[in-house]
């Protein structure tokens, strides 16, 4: 098992920032791909972004492009999600993921993130 436990969420005026964390633990991979999803209530969850294992792939959502990076420290096995010019759009509970090759998901217990207008 994969154990992910996520920190960092909170409350940020718009143009604001905020850095997630998430750190895993647990029986890892060699290969595998972390993440983050968003969620709103009664809404599908939504990808956010994604980072390779080895760190040379990433992938962002359309609507954070430019705004979000995601990057990795492999040592502490840590996603980071840096957020900037944050919108009252983004508010949502943010779930780190982690996701084998072999296509087995883990989930962290997810964090709320709000931006007031």
């Amino acid at each position: 098992q994969v154990q992910l436990v996520e920190s960092g969420g909170g409350l940020v005026q718009a143009g604001g920032s905020l850095r997630l964390s998430c750190a895993a633990s647990g029986r890892t991979f060699s290969s595998y791909f972390m993440g983050w999803f968003r969620q709103a209530p009664g809404k599908k969850r939504e990808f956010v972004a994604t980072i390779s294992w080895n760190g040379g792939l990433t992938s962002y959502a359309d609507s954070v492009k430019g705004r979000f990076t995601i990057s990795r420290d492999d040592a502490n096995m840590t996603v980071y999600l840096q957020m900037s010019l944050l919108k009252p759009d983004d508010t949502d509970v943010y779930y780190c993921n982690y996701v084998t090759i072999g296509g087995k998901n883990y989930w962290g217990q997810g964090t709320q993130v709000t931006v007031s207008a």
